[in-house]
């Protein structure tokens, strides 16, 4: 995109020291996602916890028929000869989600470009704790599955962690955990769903057609012209977004892998940034000094201001910023409701894979996730490849491993991937949603254990 020639733009860093402390402080407050992101977060497990609740009510009331039957609601949409009927669940499943992946889209890209991923020796911590994370988990899924061969698709299951919930957790906490953890935490959980991302995309992709491939390049093509147009109007890109969907979907890869494909294509960088939002500010608040009288230089300088205020922030930042809470507070909780309702009464114990398939996901969410982020973590400081967080205490490690068992929206979202609608699928959810609760309470019970006090002993190795 181009940048206006007298108008730097601005990273993290230092204010021209002739800003007034006001403007310093708004321009502050418009590069600080991550502070909003925690407690959007936070808030959003709640919700869950209430809407995965209310699935499992509804699908084990006298009401269970209605629940059943509104997922499998077809919605008619034509345009003259033109028809499709997609169920309530797959327009949730495979158009709302998109949505999510979207924003997880945005949150990778602007991790690497300005958060705790830009810098490979800060990035190294939790990205070696993700891996363990997820390896572990998925080689006790495997072991448990061993000589069962109609479960083994779900080894992606107990890989994912649910960040809303895990970072839910640990706002519980309170002043045991210091803030250093909680990023921490969220730089783990979304190098996790790259790393579930990743795995949707090669092993639970029946096979690549290529006309919808080129369907889909076509759509990035397109937005790519968008960028270089110089076109900063969010919603003009979703035409061409839909057009990667559609490709996408067509060529037998899951669609809410378009969802990350555009997401990943945001800019994250800002056209003005805080420096060009200062002296931008700065030149109209001179000018106006000069002309209080003069109405059309003031609106002029008004407009100037809303610009800069506008294009302080990325594109990235400032679409995820609107569309988290929708996210947050709409798309997973209904994704949740859609997805976490088990009929106890259906779950077939008599077959054969049954109990093996309860194990493998809820020892792998629960114990694999633990000690593999642990163990990594403690491994990499240990070898000197990594620094630890300011503040953070091994117990605090551990914590952040054993929150990290709750997989439920991501986890649930793979099962749904990996078995069709029948007896494996239903156990998976179930395992899914009682591994949650176990790791849930588990981090809870170790996150008492952490001292109050700011100023923890970092990790030793």
């Amino acid at each position: 995109m181009s940048r206006p020639p007298s108008s730097p733009v601005g990273r993290v860093a230092d204010l021209p020291p002739e800003a007034s402390p006001a403007l310093q402080q708004v321009a502050r407050q418009l590069l600080a996602p991550i502070d909003r992101f925690l407690s959007v977060s936070a808030s959003s497990g709640i919700v869950l916890m209430v809407a995965a609740a209310i699935a499992l009510i509804w699908a084990n009331s006298p009401w269970q028929h209605s629940y059943h039957a509104l997922w499998h609601t077809k919605l008619v949409l034509g345009i003259g000869t033109w028809r499709v009927e997609p169920t309530l669940h797959f327009v949730v499943n495979d158009v709302l989600m998109v949505v999510f992946f979207f924003v997880v889209g945005l949150e990778i890209k602007r991790e690497v470009y300005t958060g705790e991923l830009q810098d490979l020796r800060r990035a190294a911590l939790p990205l070696a704790a993700a891996l363990g994370g997820m390896l572990l988990p998925a080689a006790i899924f495997l072991l448990f599955a061993r000589g069962h061969d109609s479960i083994t698709a779900g080894w992606g299951i107990p890989m994912a962690t649910d960040i809303a919930f895990a970072v839910g957790i640990l706002a519980l906490l309170g002043a045991r955990v210091p803030p250093s953890l909680r990023i921490f935490l969220l730089a783990l959980a979304i190098i996790d769903d790259l790393g579930a991302i990743v795995i949707i995309a090669l092993f639970y992709t029946a096979g690549v057609q290529w006309p919808g491939l080129v369907t889909a390049v076509a759509g990035v093509f397109a937005i790519r012209a968008f960028q270089w147009l110089a076109i900063r109007t969010p919603w003009l890109y979703v035409l061409p977004g839909a057009v990667v969907w559609v490709g996408v979907l067509q060529a037998g890869v899951h669609p809410t892998i378009a969802g990350v494909i555009v997401g990943m294509m945001t800019p994250m960088r800002p056209w003005y940034g805080r420096q060009g939002f200062v002296a931008t500010t700065q030149r109209a608040l001179e000018a106006t000094a000069e002309h209080p009288d003069d109405g059309d230089r003031f609106a002029d300088a008004l407009d100037r201001v809303d610009v800069a205020r506008r294009e302080a922030k990325a594109p990235g930042e400032r679409i995820e910023h609107a569309l988290h809470p929708w996210v947050a507070f709409g798309v997973m909780p209904i994704f949740a409701v859609a997805n976490a309702g088990v009929s106890l009464d259906a779950l077939q114990w008599d077959a054969p894979a049954a109990v093996p398939l309860l194990l493998a996901v809820s020892v792998g969410l629960v114990a694999g996730k633990t000690v593999g982020i642990f163990a990594t973590s403690w491994l990499t400081l240990r070898l000197g490849w990594a620094v630890a967080p300011d503040g953070v205490a091994t117990r605090g490690l551990l914590v952040a491993g054993a929150v990290s068992g709750v997989g439920f929206t991501m986890s649930l979202f793979v099962a749904s991937l990996a078995f069709q609608d029948g007896a494996e699928l239903e156990i998976a959810r179930f395992a899914v949603v009682v591994a949650s609760a176990v790791a849930a309470t588990f981090g809870l019970g170790l996150g008492r254990l952490l001292p109050r006090s700011r100023g923890a002993a970092t990790v030793r190795p």
